[in-house]
């Protein structure tokens, strides 16, 4: 288990059990996190809300990013706004633009991978 539960958003948060979010929103919950997720639909993951638009979340720790470059623009100031401690982007999922914007924003920038991360105590 996590030394300290992280409230953790996932970005790009999918039902597809072969999609590497929907893994990273099971494994989070394992690891004892809690999980917020927003997608393209609104759906539901092991009791998870799959959120649409930008909603507004409070004491965001870790935001981790499942969406590609292109796709991601429209999030910077949303995500700067949440104010998290840290943002990983997945493999896939880096975007020095964003990472500059966030480390300006005195946000941490780790390029990894969540599952990873969890499963060798890196979260």
């Amino acid at each position: 288990m996590a030394e300290k539960s992280k409230n953790t958003l996932v970005i790009g948060g999918s039902t597809k059990p072969e999609r590497y979010s929907n893994k990273a929103i099971k494994k989070l919950l394992k690891y004892g996190h809690k999980v917020y997720s927003i997608g393209l639909k609104h759906a539901n993951v092991e009791g998870v809300e799959i959120q649409v638009g930008q909603p507004e979340f409070e004491d965001i720790d870790t935001v981790t990013m499942y969406i590609g470059p292109s796709h991601q623009s429209g999030y910077f100031d949303y995500v700067i706004n949440l104010n998290p401690r840290r943002v990983i982007f997945n493999p896939g999922s880096e975007n020095n633009e964003f990472a500059e914007t966030l480390r300006a924003n005195d946000i941490e920038v780790v390029e990894h991978c969540t599952l990873v991360m969890l499963d060798y105590g890196l979260f």
